[in-house]
């Protein structure tokens, strides 16, 4: 009996773990959402690995079959296909595309962060994502005209194993003006170490600090 309680107690808890993942379903991007302009992701399963290809757009996403314009100062973000019920930070970056947003894969030095929610409160720790269903930024004024990916992620740390669960989508944008900024870009896989601490960190052990893995927010 005891064993039957405990499997049952297993079971209910990985059913509720999975109930709560979601899906960063919907591209705001101005006054206008569309679901047909982000690449979305097969299941609302995360991945892990950090430094697999999968973590520039998730594995293997669905094709956009749009490309919103949008100018800078205008709001960008994303809506969730549930609530944010993991604990963790979300970050929101723009890869200027080579060519064709709908043909570029991701790849290469062309990615930089212009959003981060992190930790608000330590003891027990918590983050400002948690509970959300929307993320949204502004595009930054000097942001050079072009067509872009929006990407957005969070680093789902409520497992305590030092193994995030990573939440991740991609959209097509092409962003107007004239804009001459030049912010430091990363590569994706790359921009964030495997061995990152707190990448890795376990929320349950009393953190007093924690850094948003990756490159430094560009404001332009």
């Amino acid at each position: 009996m005891k064993f039957a309680a405990a499997s049952l107690l297993t079971f209910v808890l990985v059913g509720q773990s999975a109930s709560a993942h979601y899906i960063f379903k919907t591209l705001l991007a101005g006054s206008k959402s569309s679901t047909q302009a982000v690449r979305e992701p097969q299941s609302v399963e995360p991945i892990h690995d950090i430094t697999s290809t999968a973590a520039r757009c998730n594995l293997n996403p669905s094709s956009a079959n749009e490309t919103v314009s949008i100018a800078p100062g205008d709001k960008v973000g994303f809506q969730l296909s549930n609530f944010m019920y993991h604990q963790g930070p979300v970050t929101i970056y723009l890869g200027k595309v080579p060519g064709n947003a709908q043909d570029w894969d991701g790849s290469g030095q062309n990615w930089f962060k212009i959003a981060e929610w992190g930790a608000k409160s330590f003891n027990p720790i918590s983050f400002s994502s948690y509970q959300k269903n929307e993320f949204t930024t502004t595009i930054p004024a000097k942001t050079p005209p072009g067509e872009y990916l929006v990407r957005i992620e969070n680093l789902a740390l409520h497992l305590g194993t030092g193994v995030p669960e990573i939440f991740i989508s991609c959209a097509q944008l092409k962003i107007t003006g004239s804009g001459t900024g030049n912010p430091s870009k990363v590569s994706i896989p790359g921009y964030i170490a495997a061995n990152d601490p707190n990448l890795s960190a376990n929320i349950y052990s009393g953190l007093t600090s924690f850094t948003v893995p990756g490159p430094t927010v560009w404001r332009g």
